[in-house]
């Protein structure tokens, strides 16, 4: 297949793109490079994907209507892996417009593009934080998602709404995703598993949100980027009679874990005891996330299961080599 994948130079981007390229299909990865973080970090992502027969990148803005119509009136896609988006619940409390132009505006025109050119399925990130300050454990995808505590959150509700409407109307097949803290190598520098582990590494206190009592569904990239492949491969069909193309999963690894013990694991692979910094919640934040898999399993066989201990072991080995710490 032909795949168009945003967010090419992202974390989840990068990994997607290798295991699509592994397996034989092509793919047009495009990306903003933004410095939202370290952009070197992406252009070393984007190291590991370029030369790879079947790759081939496009700098180019979601935001950027003229750019993106010429992209899709250019190339013919079989699918879409819409992966881009401004990330960060924290980030966007002050910095609101960078999420409506990517997030709102951005996934108007991947949509737009979509239907243009009839591509056979659009499989988009969403994220856990739609759930909001839902108290009913584990979240499962038919849970009321009404109440966002975040404008990140509210913009991937809203995408959510957007993909469902263009199924509706065009018939488009569109999958929506709903990722729950994912982890791993290449991960993103302002993820608490990445920046905890600089600090411990730098002997640097860190800061324990809600005083410690916070839980978080962590899901390895292996995991996600497997959930992905097999959801693209399996284009949405209505619910119901009747009904749209369209579907939405949680992808998440259904064992959520005490921030506590999730930092225990960083100082056993570390070997290193952290300082810790303890602090009220943050505006924006949720004291849990716990994904129902069930959903996700029934539909293509999978369900993400890597044990955090081993993971952030992992994750503590590459930030090691690639830092040289």
């Amino acid at each position: 297949m032909h795949i168009l994948l945003t967010g090419a130079a992202g974390f989840i981007g990068m990994h997607t793109a290798q295991r699509l390229l592994a397996r034989g299909d092509t793919v047009t990865g495009i990306d903003n490079l933004n410095d939202y973080y370290d952009p070197a970090l992406k252009q070393a992502r984007l190291g590991q994907l370029q030369g790879q027969p079947g790759f081939r990148f496009e700098r180019l803005d979601l935001a950027d209507r003229a750019g993106m119509e010429a992209l899709f009136a250019r190339e013919r896609f079989d699918g879409v892996v819409h992966l881009a988006a401004q990330a960060g619940v924290r980030y966007s409390i002050t910095h609101p417009h960078a999420y409506l132009e990517s997030n709102l505006t951005g996934f108007g025109h991947v949509l737009e593009g979509c239907r243009a050119q009839g591509v056979g399925h659009l499989v988009y990130a969403s994220s856990s934080s739609v759930y909001g300050g839902n108290t009913k454990m584990p979240f499962e995808e038919s849970d009321p998602v009404d109440h966002p505590v975040s404008l990140y959150a509210a913009t991937k509700k809203a995408n959510e709404l957007m993909a469902h409407t263009y199924s509706h109307l065009y018939r488009l097949p569109a999958t929506g995703l709903r990722f729950f803290t994912v982890y791993g190598p290449w991960g993103r520098p302002d993820m608490a598993y990445f920046s905890f582990t600089k600090a411990v590494l730098e002997g640097r206190p860190i800061d324990v949100f809600n005083h410690g009592d916070m839980k978080r569904d962590f899901t390895w990239i292996d995991d996600i980027v497997e959930g992905v492949l097999r959801v693209l491969d399996k284009p949405a069909t209505p619910a119901t009679e009747g009904g749209a193309p369209y579907r939405v999963f949680n992808i998440g690894n259904h064992d959520p874990v005490q921030l506590m013990e999730f930092i225990a694991c960083i100082e056993r692979a570390t070997g290193r005891e952290a300082t810790k910094r303890l602090l009220p919640m943050q505006p924006g934040d949720v004291p849990a996330t716990y994904a129902s898999t069930t959903a996700l399993h029934d539909w293509v066989g999978f369900a993400p299961a890597t044990p955090l201990a081993e993971g952030i072991e992992r994750f503590v080995r590459w930030y090691r080599g690639y830092y040289k710490v």
